[in-house]
């Protein structure tokens, strides 16, 4: 197993507090991503996330409401924004959002590193810490080879596959996202879900018990916030 497989099982796969804040996150991923064409038939991108909300089960119409808010001039128009910041220890923090006020953003998450005793940097302070990688999950079944599908998908920009629970996951380069989904519908894998991830560039940073906890409550602030739809950082999990 590589490092993608151990670092998914050693980190703490937080979930959104309920089904309504992962429709929300979802939703804003499906409206950016509809912005290059609402049909799911000629955007790739789009058919990939409607099969990630609907493994959610996510509301059909909540879907729907998604794609057409990408196209309503009236809506409020979502941004993709990076942070990037230091909470305690020298611990590394990069947050992405989708904000439709990034004034808003910007103040909330710099308070949340201020009131935590850590600070808000510039952008590319943190970033280069993090390997922008491509994850796509798909059903398993008795007739998939992993080592041979691992194989099979090295030219396509593949990079690690293994078994998850249910799943098989596979890993990729941030530009092999297209390409491994072609692999995927064209093999007539069944898509469970699809998106980006970003993995630590290097060893994960080991605090104290009593650290790790001060770290939690700032990622906690940071997740609990709307407009933030991921959040990474070096500290290894304990």
């Amino acid at each position: 197993m590589g490092r993608a497989f151990e670092f998914r099982k050693a980190r703490k796969l937080k979930r959104w507090g309920n089904m309504s804040r992962v429709f929300t996150k979802l939703g804003k991923e499906i409206t950016i991503a509809a912005k290059n064409g609402g049909d799911p038939n000629t955007n790739p991108h789009l058919r990939a996330l409607i099969q990630t909300a609907k493994s959610e089960n996510m509301p059909k119409e909540n879907i729907e409401r998604a794609i057409k808010r990408a196209t309503e001039k009236d809506q409020s128009d979502y941004k993709e924004v990076i942070y990037e910041g230091y909470g305690p220890y020298g611990i590394a923090f990069l947050i992405e959002t989708a904000t439709d006020n990034p004034t808003r953003t910007v103040a909330n998450i710099r308070s949340y590193f201020n009131k935590h005793n850590g600070s808000l940097g510039t952008s590319g302070s943190v970033e280069f810490m993090f390997e922008h990688k491509c994850i796509f999950k798909i059903k398993k079944n008795d007739s998939i080879n992993l080592e041979e599908l691992e194989f099979n998908l090295i030219d396509f920009g593949g990079e690690e596959v293994f078994a998850d629970e249910n799943d098989i996951v596979i890993y990729g380069s941030y530009e092999a996202y297209g390409a491994i989904q072609k692999y995927i519908e064209d093999n007539n894998f069944e898509i469970v879900s699809a998106g980006f991830d970003r993995l630590p560039a290097a060893e994960l940073k080991e605090l104290t018990p009593d650290q790790q906890a001060e770290i939690e409550k700032l990622i906690d602030k940071f997740e609990d916030d709307d407009d933030v739809q991921n959040v990474y950082h070096i500290m290894k999990m304990g």
